[in-house]
């Protein structure tokens, strides 16, 4: 009974709101964490059709002893769906059997009512819109190039061709050098060169903040990725920077942080120090990272825009699709303070700010307030324009936003289920040269010249025309 009672455990830490459900599961003992897991997510997708049986049968009205609902659900779950109750005769199993006849009878009564000639039809589907996502595979070109990744992929049968044409279909990405596209049903975890880290799971948007960054490969780059964990970004940062120069690594939490560690190690990044430490409490003048240039911002957010995740499944119907306007408003406090954090750093030269939310609220009035804010004043922070911030790519940041469209410009959005990729964000801010401000002063002055000059030749020839 051991095993339902951690069960519980983690559907109650899930309706807590504690983390996602592949973040709590992580935090779970290896020992059991696959089994735990596979009824976590397998209760969670009958969960509604559970609760309805359950309440049906008046089984937790007429059994005093359940008192935890989400034991309920699990134990519920394996007797209707599973091979049985897998735990000795107790007590509480013991009150769940009794049951059993009508329990059954319940849930043969919902499969009639909703035409379903199998239980999985009864299952909670995903979001459809992650049909429309291709599974992406980044190159890591740390340990080989796409040539030689290619050259396997071909050798196993697969061809280079539209990757929603045929199971047995890939192709390059256009936007992100390195980047693979296959079928969405394909599968990675066991393959070879994923063990190896020659090849890293990672969604197309999720490379635009690295690449955008784009920090130099040479042995005198300084550079910071803020909340790094995983590590997809981090590494691929490294593979940019051709594992030269100095990059570090910020993780606050243990746990995320043996999992960067683990990460980064697998993927080959010699030139990576990971921290465990939360990047606010970083001095920017302290002189083992006031040389920093470079610093990429993929800080804690809504998570909106993800729609190929397990996630749907914590989401109700008064819940589904409609974000807390509070957690958000505080989500967005929490990025504007890393953003002016960041541009503390007196010898940072470009941040790149990304979220993975769909929301306004996090993305473009968090830039927003940052370049109105002091900190964006005394440094000189600008965005970058469009042409250094992926040209291509066609959708742009919301203008009715921002206080000007030429800032809009500046932004990438993507959209799930119209972009093939995930829903993302990316901005990038850029700190201009003492030579470049004060040019621009000196243009101001050019130009108020200019127009007293104008002004004084037009009022030369009204007297010679009198």
């Amino acid at each position: 009974m051991n095993f339902y009672f951690e069960v519980a455990k983690t559907l109650d830490r899930l309706d807590a709101k504690e983390g996602s459900i592949k973040g709590v599961i992580a935090t779970l003992p290896e020992k059991d964490r696959k089994r735990t897991a596979a009824l976590v997510i397998e209760t969670l997708k009958f969960k509604p059709v559970l609760v309805e049986v359950i309440e049906k049968s008046k089984l937790m009205k007429e059994e005093r002893k359940l008192v935890s609902r989400n034991l309920v659900l699990a134990l519920v779950h394996d007797l209707l769906l599973a091979r049985g109750i897998q735990a000795g005769d107790g007590p509480i199993k013991q009150a769940v059997l009794r049951h059993k006849t009508r329990l059954h009878g319940e849930f043969q009564k919902i499969k009639i009512k909703r035409g379903a000639n199998a239980n999985e039809q009864l299952a909670q589907n995903g979001d459809e819109r992650a049909a429309l996502i291709p599974r992406y595979v980044r190159v890591n070109t740390n340990l080989g190039t796409s040539e030689e990744i290619i050259e396997v992929f071909v050798s196993r049968g697969f061809t280079l061709s539209d990757p929603f044409s045929t199971e047995k279909g890939f192709s390059k990405d256009l936007h992100v050098p390195d980047l693979l596209l296959f079928h969405p049903t394909t599968t990675f975890q066991s393959d070879d060169l994923y063990a190896s880290g020659k090849i890293i799971l990672q969604d197309k948007a999720s490379c635009f903040p690295a690449l955008v960054l784009s920090p130099s490969a040479t042995d005198d780059s300084v550079v910071i990725d803020a909340t790094a964990a995983p590590g997809n970004k981090t590494s691929h940062l490294c593979a940019l920077m051709k594992n030269k120069g100095k990059l570090y690594a910020f993780e606050r939490d243990k746990k995320r942080f043996s999992t960067l560690k683990m990460m980064l190690a697998k993927a080959g990044c010699s030139n990576v120090s990971p921290i465990n430490a939360d990047f606010l409490t970083v001095d920017p003048h302290d002189c083992q990272f006031s040389p920093v240039t470079h610093i990429l911002l993929d800080p804690s957010c809504s998570g909106s825009g993800i729609v190929n995740r397990l996630d749907h499944l914590l989401e109700s119907e008064s819940e589904n699709n409609i974000a807390n306007e509070d957690r958000l408003e505080k989500l967005a406090a929490f990025q504007l303070l890393m953003i002016k954090h960041a541009m503390r750093f007196p010898n940072v030269k470009k941040i790149v700010y990304s979220t993975c939310s769909i929301h306004a609220t996090e993305n473009e009035r968090v830039v927003r307030d940052a370049l109105n804010s002091e900190e964006a004043t005394a440094g000189t922070f600008r965005l970058a324009p469009q042409k250094e911030v992926l040209p291509t790519w066609p959708r742009r940041g919301y203008s009715d936003e921002l206080d000007s469209s030429a800032d809009a410009s500046s932004l990438i959005r993507c959209l799930p289920g119209e972009d093939a990729t995930n829903g993302f964000f990316v901005s990038c801010f850029v700190k201009l040269s003492t030579r470049k401000r004060k040019k621009g002063i000196d243009d101001e002055v050019d130009e108020l010249s200019s127009r007293k000059a104008r002004k004084k030749k037009k009022k030369h020839k009204t007297k010679l025309d009198k």
